[in-house]
């Protein structure tokens, strides 16, 4: 049976239960062509593209959430209420504001602070905090640990504001110790909380806020393979 919302369109089992996110359509055609065994784009609406394949001989789907967390709301929201979808790990790019983090090192969110409005919907008395799924962070680390990876694990800002007209409004959230900042994290996980799906951001370092360094358009697509193998061996593990 065909399942259509305005944003995906795809038949009913189409989509593995574990969906990885990455933000750039071209990222996820990447990871579906480079590690997914009978990889197959299964929905790609407004050329956010979307594939079904296996890893390691089992089923999962990788597809695009587009940038910012409207965009990330809409979808992650899509595959958990019609598509049968119980996890999303989202693997994106995070610009680092810890200052023991470098270029291309992997952050874990365990929470997400944030300067979005997406929480207001549900007319809460008090700020919702936005947290990963213990389960999945449980697991990556244990995974992380088996690829020799290093992990770096903590609180992120999801952020709606990419040109800030000063970087020094980091500097107050780095001082709560917050590592990295992103746009998508927070939108999936209270996305999660509300359907009772698990969810769970890691992101690579690509670009440091106030030293000014980042990595290339192209090394954002395709070089951040260990953060897309760490992601695709905890997807199969369910």
């Amino acid at each position: 049976m065909e399942i259509k919302t305005a944003h995906i369109k795809a038949n009913e089992g189409d989509f593995a239960k574990t969906v990885l996110m990455p933000g750039d359509p071209l990222r996820a055609k990447f990871i579906a062509e480079n590690f997914l065994e009978d990889a197959k784009l299964i929905s790609s609406i407004r050329n956010i593209y979307a594939y079904t394949g296996k890893f390691k001989g089992e089923k999962i789907s990788v597809m695009a959430s587009g940038m910012g967390m409207p965009s990330m709301g809409i979808y992650s929201y899509e595959l958990f209420d019609k598509f049968g979808v119980e996890r999303i790990i989202r693997i994106g790019t995070a610009g680092a504001i810890n200052k023991d983090l470098e270029l291309k090192d992997i952050v874990v969110a365990m929470g997400t602070c944030t300067n979005s409005n997406y929480a207001s919907q549900f007319n809460l008395d008090g700020t919702f905090a936005p947290i990963c799924n213990y389960e999945l962070l449980q697991l990556t680390a244990k995974k992380a640990e088996e690829l020799n990876l290093k992990i770096k694990v903590g609180n992120i800002i999801s952020s709606d504001i990419f040109y800030n007209p000063t970087n020094d409004v980091y500097k107050k959230w780095r001082d709560l110790g917050v590592l990295a900042v992103e746009m998508e994290a927070a939108a999936l996980y209270i996305n999660a909380a509300k359907f009772g799906k698990q969810a769970l951001a890691i992101c690579t370092i690509s670009d440091k806020i106030f030293e000014e360094e980042y990595c290339s358009a192209e090394e954002r697509e395709k070089s951040f393979t260990d953060m897309m193998k760490l992601a695709l061996n905890i997807g199969i593990t369910y």
